[in-house]
């Protein structure tokens, strides 16, 4: 977190690491910010028009993060939140989502203990990732934690021998389509091996929650819950037929922020997730679980990074090269293979002179830290080494990314307001 001197209502919201030099920052600095940053967020937009940072700054409004909660709320009903705080862990936002009653999916002990310690209860926490160390089952289901995911064998016998009697739900293998991020392959198995999997739970002792399903992060298509809800409904009445009776449909995340595409508003896709499982499941009731990461903390944030170069490899090249000083390793990960493609806007968009083609890269020492270079960004012409841009929607995976300090550029400095 970023250190203050910026008087009594800015130091509410920062914390010094002593390990690291205070950014500087300079209250009434006066320089202007581009309207599409205020209409996201007044107060970001303040921040950053009074501030003079010397590094890459995500500044996250807690209000919209809030408004966002109530939005999935009410569109999904009865589905109780699970906040996957991988997103972005800032205590902050862990405190407001505390306070609004939301629940956790968490994806290590250490997220596990952070919860805890901001005093979430251990039942409102859910032990999602399902890839453990045996150790680490232990040390959650000692701290009072009882849900827990598996998706194979010999996680399933990990948590009956360091869990037992916790409850289990076992994630089924998805295709991601529709997702900007698609999360297949590694997580899941087939709705076959669930059934066997989950009768072996019962088996052994362990409360058979049900299963849970991902269908891609920053999932565009809200019917693409489809095809996991029918698989679902097809493993529950064969689980059932062996005395077997789940409980829980953990429908996952996907919901989507903002970027530059258009995507369907909230209400939309609990409306038609909450239509499939009425359609699969009729009048029998379960308790749903949503997992939002990117859909609560997404739009929240923004962050102001520096140009640091414009160049071209041939003076004949249209195209420019545009490097900024936040890249891949300093939070900005998802723009492998151009899959998240954040809006970005510059200081210089309301001037005259038009825009042209870019490639636009972080700044350090390695090829790989290139973010676009096929997709189609156009920059203003007279942008120029110093100038100030604004990247969009990056409240979610962007903090939690950075390197701890590839090439000696720091971790990616970020303030909640």
């Amino acid at each position: 977190m970023l250190a203050a001197d910026t008087g009594a209502d800015a130091r509410r919201f920062f914390s010094v690491d002593p390990a690291r030099p205070a950014l500087r920052l300079v209250p009434g600095a006066g320089r202007a910010v581009p309207d599409v940053v205020r209409e996201r967020s007044e107060k970001i937009a303040r921040f950053f028009s009074e501030s003079m940072l010397e590094a890459p700054c995500l500044a996250l409004d807690l209000d919209v993060v809030e408004a966002n909660y109530h939005a999935l709320d009410q569109a999904f009903g009865d589905a109780v939140i699970y906040y996957a705080i991988k997103a972005n862990p800032a205590v902050e936002i862990l405190d407001r989502l505390i306070g609004l009653g939301a629940r956790f999916d968490c994806a290590s002990l250490n997220e596990i203990r952070l919860v805890l310690s901001r005093g979430a209860a251990p039942e409102a926490i859910s032990f999602g990732n399902t890839i453990k160390k045996e150790r680490e089952i232990a040390a959650a289901f000692a701290a009072g934690v009882r849900l827990f995911a598996f998706d194979s064998d010999e996680e399933l016998r990990k948590i009956a021998r360091s869990a037992p009697g916790a409850s289990v739900f076992c994630r089924l293998l998805t295709d991601g389509d529709g997702a900007d991020w698609p999360l297949s392959r590694k997580f899941g198995c087939s709705p076959t091996m669930a059934f066997e999997l989950l009768t072996r739970a019962d088996a052994l002792g362990l409360d058979v929650a049900g299963a849970s399903f991902h269908v891609g992060s920053q999932q565009t298509k809200p019917e693409n819950w489809r095809g996991a809800l029918e698989e679902t409904a097809a493993l529950y009445r064969k689980l059932e037929a062996g005395d077997i009776k789940p409980w829980l449909i953990n429908l996952g995340g996907g919901m989507p922020a903002r970027y530059r595409a258009d995507v369907p508003e909230t209400g939309r896709y609990g409306q038609t997730v909450m239509d499939l499982v009425e359609a699969f499941f009729g009048d029998r009731r379960f308790e749903l679980i949503v997992e939002p990461g990117r859909g609560l903390v997404g739009d929240a944030g923004i962050i102001q990074a520096e140009v640091v170069l414009v160049s071209k490899k041939d003076e004949a090249d249209e195209k420019r090269w545009v490097y900024l000083d936040i890249g891949k390793f300093g939070g900005l990960a998802e723009t492998m293979e151009e899959a998240i493609r954040y809006p970005i806007v510059t200081e210089r968009d309301a001037e005259a002179g038009g825009t042209g083609p870019v490639c636009i890269a972080g700044p350090t020492c390695d090829s790989a830290d290139t973010l676009y270079e096929t997709a189609d960004y156009r920059l203003p012409l007279t942008l120029k080494a110093g100038d100030r841009v604004w990247i969009l929607g990056c409240g979610a995976y962007t903090t939690t990314y950075a390197s701890v300090g590839f090439n000696g550029f720091p971790p990616l400095d970020s303030v909640c307001l």
